[in-house]
């Protein structure tokens, strides 16, 4: 019940950004809306694509990119840059703030969530007397040194 809650209020969102900002509002553009919000794990734009296109969807790479703007533009993803070459995207409408862990040996994403992080968020925004948008934590785990007895 809360997907389907979320999945129309990220349509309402969608939908009113559009028309706000004077974009046409096309099928493509909610199909790729509501592939995204099946998702649950972070994504490449190329990933997604080639899964439309396993679905039989009809979307250009082009589309694709300029939804992704659009939908980063509206706040309903996240982009992420997790130290490879390739940005990476999670939803983020009705999603808990959270922050990553990154293995640099196997590249795997580990998600967390810690109140003191928030608490640190809500000072600086008091002392400095700002509202802060969006933070980025991201530790990394250092790949593990192997030594050999020679």
């Amino acid at each position: 019940m809360a997907q389907v809650k979320i999945a129309d209020e990220v349509q309402e969102i969608f939908s009113a950004f559009l028309k706000q900002n004077g974009h046409r509002k096309t099928p493509e553009r909610f199909s790729i809306l509501e592939e995204v919000y099946t998702l649950n794990k972070h994504f490449d734009v190329e990933a997604l694509y080639f899964l439309m296109k396993k679905k039989n969807y009809r979307v250009s790479r082009a589309t694709l990119y300029n939804t992704i703007d659009l939908l980063m533009e509206c706040n309903l993803i996240r982009k992420h840059q997790f130290g490879q070459k390739i940005s990476q995207y999670e939803k983020s409408h009705g999603y808990k703030q959270h922050d990553h862990i990154i293995c640099t040996k196997c590249n795997n994403v580990i998600e967390f969530c810690d109140p003191r992080v928030q608490q640190i968020r809500s000072t600086l925004e008091s002392q400095l007397d700002v509202k802060i948008f969006h933070h980025a934590l991201i530790f990394t785990e250092p790949a593990k040194i192997v030594t050999q007895n020679n």
